[in-house]
């Protein structure tokens, strides 16, 4: 089985109902039912809660990290080869910071990012993409 990373986006396409929810909505199900592994890096879990800070309300962005915290996702927590990993993509990818450590954590675990950020674009041979449509 291989793991699947959400990025922020994934995450943020399935609490605003966007292209690509019923997927994720559909791999949160396959994973409470032990068909699917899923994870995300603590430094994206922080994306989610600065996006919806910002388009709402703090309140609202601790109700999204505890709904997602109750969810079968493993929240990843930052060590040195992660970052190290993250690093290394920022070199060569013309990628945001954050978005370097879903892809590092997709490379460290042989895992799949599930994304429809584009800028994921530049790193395309490094990892395995899953675009959302």
């Amino acid at each position: 089985m291989i793991p699947k990373i959400l990025d922020s986006f994934a995450l943020m396409a399935f609490f605003n109902d966007e292209t690509g929810a019923q997927y994720i909505e559909d791999l949160i199900l396959d994973a409470q039912e032990g068909k699917a592994t899923l994870a995300i890096c603590v430094v994206n879990l922080g994306e989610v809660f600065y996006s919806v800070s910002r388009s709402n309300s703090m309140q609202s962005a601790e109700k999204y990290i505890q709904q997602i915290r109750e969810m079968p996702i493993e929240i990843v927590d930052v060590d040195w080869t992660l970052t190290r990993q993250a690093a290394l993509y920022k070199t060569i990818g013309n990628i945001s910071y954050a978005d370097c450590f879903a892809a590092a954590l997709a490379k460290l675990r042989n895992g799949e990012v599930i994304t429809g950020d584009k800028e994921f674009k530049s790193l395309e041979k490094e990892i395995k993409i899953r675009w959302l449509k």
